[in-house]
């Protein structure tokens, strides 16, 4: 068997900073950033997509969002991640990726050639005019979502391909053939794959919704309708070039001795069985999977209590479809720039020289610094006297969307280079089992409750108060009380899992050898666990 040379002498220079790869890890690290990146494209036009087709749809509006995360994205979370579950006992890996990823694509076909074009026959209109005439006004989102119920599934499979193919699928992938000293210095490029990514659909989702109606494209009766075909059809390729990569990488790199994953059986030789029951049984009973957990829900509960506000005042400020689209794709972009920068330049390097704990943290303080930015700006335009509000240089309305937007595209940079990285290195020292168990568990349904969290909150609020402006300074409490929960979780979980990947905080007393035979680190990682 092959070995790997240390780090520690190997790299030297910009080098160590920004590439730090061995030239054999090429042809491993290449393939993978390529379909990081393909995935992260599909899921990044897929995002931006989805809110005006949602939100702009008749009788609809930004409340529409926590009715569909409560009612129908967490519900389809659970199927989803039953499915896969249910197809990891009876497929191997390659098969249960191509299969989920094929489901993914052929709906979205589905939904641009059939549902779309055929929304206002296929909608119960009469139905929701009924139930808006009897259900009192907090109840407009959930009229809404029935009413658009074609655009309700779009916004639902758009989301689930973030949490099944993105997190379930890749990042499983990635963590069942990475070892932890691969980790620490691939998982931040692998930031750069997906963050560049942001930029391309960005800039991608720009120029098609800018163009002009063209008689030519056998689709839609306006531009918009058209750019919402397009991009579609970009997603359906990248998708079909995810599936060729993959199937490329498991017959050409996996077979390499240096790169073969572990094995997915038990002692006895059997492949492992797995279930619901079992994958949540291990959460509530691995304190380090339960802190795991609750940072995955703390997260997603923070992201959308204040991402529904945000996308109000946007809508308020852009009430066209495309003018709106590309807005957020422009935002998109400018995510894709900082985030790769930051991926260069901080993700990877923290983890190396501050350690995970310290990295993980940037996160949520992050996040803590811009939501108050954000909830001070937009309590001062609900709130602000006449005479502060006339000293600013624009209008009340684009000043909280800009630092909204601000705080969107810091939050999402420091997700996508820092968070993302943090939390899938927490996965490796766990055992093959305790991985796909964790990661159905965490991914498939903890992020889709954190989610669902903040559109219950959102959702309760609107009930009792009826609008999104009167409940903001509820939702701002929630929103803090998160952080502080999230912080010391992520602080228990560094703990632990600086004992699990064989860290102390003793200094060694000897240098670290030159050459580790890495079935020697396997089974180091093993026995650790």
């Amino acid at each position: 068997m092959s070995t790997a040379p240390s780090e520690t002498k190997e790299f030297s220079g910009w080098r160590a900073y920004l590439w730090p790869v061995h030239n054999y890890e090429l042809k491993k690290l290449v393939p993978m950033l390529c379909i990081f990146f393909l995935i992260s494209f599909c899921y990044n036009i897929l995002r931006i997509l989805k809110d005006p087709l949602v939100m702009h749809a008749q009788g609809s509006g930004a409340e529409v969002i926590p009715f569909i995360k409560v009612w129908v994205m967490f519900p389809g979370s659970v199927l989803m991640t039953y499915l896969f579950t249910r197809l990891s006992n009876r497929l191997n890996r390659e098969r249960v990726f191509y299969l989920m990823t094929s489901i993914f694509l052929a709906y979205f076909i589905l939904y641009v050639l059939v549902l779309y074009p055929n929304r206002d026959a296929l909608h119960p209109n009469e139905t929701a005019d009924y139930l808006q005439s009897i259900l009192p006004i907090g109840f407009k989102g959930f009229v809404a979502m029935i009413r658009n119920w074609t655009a309700t599934g779009f916004y639902v499979m758009s989301e689930l391909w973030g949490n099944i193919v993105l997190f379930v699928l890749f990042w499983g992938f990635a963590n069942q053939i990475t070892r932890m000293g691969e980790a620490k210095r691939f998982y931040g490029l692998f930031g750069i794959g997906a963050n560049f990514s942001g930029f391309v659909s960005g800039q991608l989702g720009v120029l098609l919704a800018r163009g002009a109606y063209n008689p030519d494209i056998p689709f839609g009766s306006t531009a918009w309708e058209q750019s919402l075909f397009l991009q579609i059809g970009a997603v359906t390729l990248a998708g079909i070039a995810t599936m060729i990569l993959f199937r490329w990488f498991n017959r050409n790199i996996l077979t390499d001795d240096r790169f073969k994953p572990l094995a997915e059986a038990d002692a006895s030789g059997k492949k492992m069985k797995f279930s619901m029951r079992s994958n949540f049984s291990m959460l509530f009973n691995s304190r380090y999977v339960l802190c795991m957990a609750v940072i995955m829900v703390s997260y997603n509960l923070v992201i959308n209590l204040v991402e529904v506000l945000w996308k109000f005042e946007v809508k308020e400020l852009y009430p066209s479809e495309n003018d709106y689209n590309i807005y957020m794709n422009q935002v998109s972009s400018l995510i894709g720039v900082l985030a790769t920068f930051t991926a260069l330049f901080i993700s990877g390097n923290a983890v190396r020289k501050c350690g995970w704990t310290f990295t993980a943290m940037l996160t949520p303080i992050i996040l803590f610094v811009t939501s108050i930015g954000f909830f001070g700006f937009f309590f001062l335009k609900e709130y602000g006297t006449d005479a502060i509000l006339a000293t600013l240089s624009m209008s009340p309305l684009a000043m909280v969307v800009f630092f909204g937007s601000a705080q969107n595209v810091l939050s999402r940079a420091s997700k996508y280079s820092v968070f993302d990285a943090t939390k899938e290195m927490a996965f490796i020292p766990l055992s093959h089992e305790e991985k796909v168990k964790a990661k159905s568990a965490i991914d498939g349904v903890c992020s889709r409750l954190g989610k669902s969290g903040g559109a219950l909150i959102h959702q309760g609020l609107l009930v009792a108060f009826g609008s999104l402006t009167i409940s903001a300074p509820y939702v701002a409490g929630f929103l803090m009380t998160t952080i502080g929960i999230w912080t010391v979780a992520t602080y228990m979980l560094g703990k632990q899992f600086n004992i699990l990947s064989g860290k102390t905080r003793s200094v060694p007393t000897e240098a670290p050898k030159p050459l580790v035979i890495e079935e020697s680190l396997v089974l180091k990682e093993q026995q650790a666990v």
